[in-house]
């Protein structure tokens, strides 16, 4: 999906916020961002999944569309994701995982790209250890770009994960489901966290 805005500063000149869009954010004492850039009604599911993987633990963020309809429009792509409380949150987090929502309905699967190959890693071996289906990312999903707001934690190296619709919906609906994704994802971070590859990354 391309970007109707090029910065948020265009979007926020257009769009109020409350009416049009609303920020979530909570800041926790943790290395770990987990992010929702294109949440609400925007991509929907990617809010209330980053939620349930940042817990009680990380810190979270989401940039969630409310129009009635219309939400792609609040689409700015993750390499200029620049809205200032998001900016804030990854200058304090070593590592940004991002949630978004990839257009496919009829396969059920997680795309898992970014910089940070030793929890990418992690991250599929536990999504397949628990039930979920990983593919490798395709061309403009792969979250390589330095620039994509993933790649802004200290450390330079995040996470993005593309999960299709036809997972997406699950998960909202299957609260178990969406549990066991959680901890799939968040049982990766731990193991990056405590290994020497946290050091490397």
């Amino acid at each position: 999906m391309s970007s109707s805005y090029r910065s948020f500063k265009e979007l926020e000149d257009q769009e109020l916020e409350g009416q049009g869009y609303q920020i979530k954010i909570n800041l926790r004492d943790s290395p770990v961002l987990v992010m929702a850039p294109h949440g609400g009604k925007i991509e929907p599911g990617t809010t209330e999944i980053a939620e349930a993987v940042a817990g009680q633990d990380h810190s979270f963020y989401s940039f969630e569309g409310l129009k009635t309809d219309g939400n792609g429009v609040l689409h700015i792509e993750s390499h200029l994701f620049d809205e200032p409380h998001a900016l804030k949150a990854v200058e304090k987090a070593k590592v940004v995982v991002t949630v978004h929502g990839q257009i496919n309905r009829k396969d059920a699967f997680v795309m898992v790209g970014g910089l940070n190959a030793f929890l990418c890693s992690e991250i599929k071996s536990q999504l397949k250890a628990s039930g979920f289906q990983t593919r490798s990312s395709i061309e403009g999903l792969t979250g390589t770009d330095p620039k994509n707001i993933c790649n802004q934690g200290s450390s330079q190296r995040g996470v993005q994960l593309e999960i299709s619709r036809k997972v997406r919906d699950s998960l909202r609906t299957d609260k178990d489901q969406l549990q066991r994704f959680a901890d799939a994802v968040r049982r990766a971070i731990r193991l990056y966290l405590s290994s020497d590859g946290c050091q490397a990354y």
